[in-house]
């Protein structure tokens, strides 16, 4: 039995696995489907602290694993599917079988789609993406479209100008929902052109089954147009990955972890914490993150400190 098995190596499971190893706890970690989260897709990360010129994100979460590892944390490369929290041994099933005596929840999340006619279908090489770092470097001189207006969608627009010719922005609303600096930059850019109250409909394909244009609808008139372009990029948020729980936490409306504790990382269950982006819908940012993932395994410690009698019992029994 483990005394932490920490799921996710995004900022908050590698923050997490960091302070358990050095607490000499050996905590295994449970990479997932993706391992070092949503950063490695990330060129640059430009505000975490102690990198004033900014860092790769890859080479940033290579960095965070390296230090869990030098500490003594373990890692493992699975995809937990269910778990069991009922009792005080904690069950977690995937390929394998795990138990352990706390748990840390920092499975992250993930691209929310549009789900429109011809997003799926050219979704992969195509010219559908949800990460403009990732493929933005395979449009070089062509004209591209992103969707939202958050930051993300800001972002990956500003990226973007890195490549292609124009860059076109759908925003269903008049006005952007991302930070002012962001808004700013995207709405000042020689190369960004803002579609405002602009709802894509359908992505269109050519004879060869990549994309040539978007159908879009004005959310005023309810006229529709198309806009040639050869890349579609989705930023209209994300989903949290907590539906493998079934259940076994407290989730609101839209699927994120909630605590009702003071530390924002307990769950309500003894023994079972939560930290990052699942938990997380009002920050989201690697530096958030990471905090959690922090008071998630001091909070690990301290119940285990506390409570080693429990499975002193359980043994025995």
């Amino acid at each position: 039995m483990e005394n932490v098995i920490i799921l996710g190596t995004g900022c908050a499971g590698l923050t997490a696995a960091i302070y358990a190893a050095r607490a000499n706890l050996e905590p295994l970690v449970i990479e997932g489907s993706q391992p070092g989260g949503q950063l490695t897709t990330t060129s640059e990360v430009e505000n975490f602290p102690g990198f004033p010129e900014g860092i790769d994100g890859f080479l940033l979460m290579d960095n965070l694993r390296k230090q869990a590892k030098r500490f003594g944390a373990r890692f493992e490369s699975d995809v937990i599917e269910s778990v069991d929290f009922s009792g005080p041994v904690k069950k977690l099933k995937g390929a394998k079988n795990y138990e352990a005596k706390t748990v840390i929840v920092a499975t992250g999340a993930r691209p929310r789609l549009l789900d429109i006619p011809g997003e799926k279908e050219m979704y992969g090489g195509k010219g559908v993406t949800t990460c403009a770092t990732c493929d933005g470097a395979f449009y070089r001189g062509m004209d591209v479209v992103v969707v939202g207006g958050g930051d993300s969608a800001t972002e990956e627009a500003l990226f973007l100008t890195r490549f292609a010719s124009k860059v076109y922005l759908l925003h269903r609303r008049d006005e952007l929902r991302a930070s002012k600096i962001m808004a700013d930059r995207a709405i000042e850019h020689e190369k960004i052109d803002i579609q405002w109250s602009t709802i894509p409909e359908e992505v269109l394909a050519d004879d060869q089954g990549m994309m040539r244009a978007v159908r879009v609808q004005d959310a005023k008139t309810g006229q529709t147009r198309e806009i040639e372009a050869k890349g579609f990029f989705i930023a209209i948020g994300h989903i949290p990955n907590t539906a493998f729980l079934g259940g076994a936490l407290k989730t609101d409306d839209e699927g994120y972890l909630v605590s009702d504790h003071e530390s924002g990382v307990h769950t309500g269950i003894e023994g079972v914490y939560v930290a990052g982006d699942c938990a997380d819908h009002v920050y989201r940012q690697a530096i958030t993150a990471a905090g959690m993932g922090c008071r998630a395994s001091i909070e690990a410690e301290r119940w285990l400190a506390e409570h080693e009698g429990l499975f002193a019992a359980t043994a025995t029994a």
